[in-house]
């Protein structure tokens, strides 16, 4: 029975504790909602001052580049359906059925 009592005793400090953490973490409000809204803001101005933007140059460059690999790809899906059209007509010629 001795056991049980100091199993019960622990538990209850552990309840106790539990219930002052609480009260503790209640105490601790957060700020409210528009003071929420402005440290976002400040934050994300400070991030966007650390990055490191890319000259005119680049952007031409690159920009560039987007669109070759965009007309180069359109190219090879053009290619592609005329292939597989042509073979899919080619095919229906065989069995009777031609478009």
């Amino acid at each position: 029975m001795a056991d049980n009592e100091k199993l019960d005793k622990v538990n209850a400090e552990s309840k106790a504790s539990a219930k002052k953490e609480k009260s503790e973490k209640k105490a601790e409000k957060k700020p409210g909602l528009f003071a929420r809204i402005k440290q976002w803001f400040k934050e994300t101005k400070a991030e966007l001052k650390k990055v490191q933007w890319p000259t005119w140059k680049q952007t031409v460059n690159n920009t560039l580049i987007v669109l070759a690999v965009c007309v180069v790809v359109g190219l090879c899906i053009f290619l592609f359906d005329e292939l597989a059209t042509g073979l899919l007509n080619a095919l229906l010629n065989l069995t009777g059925g031609g478009v």
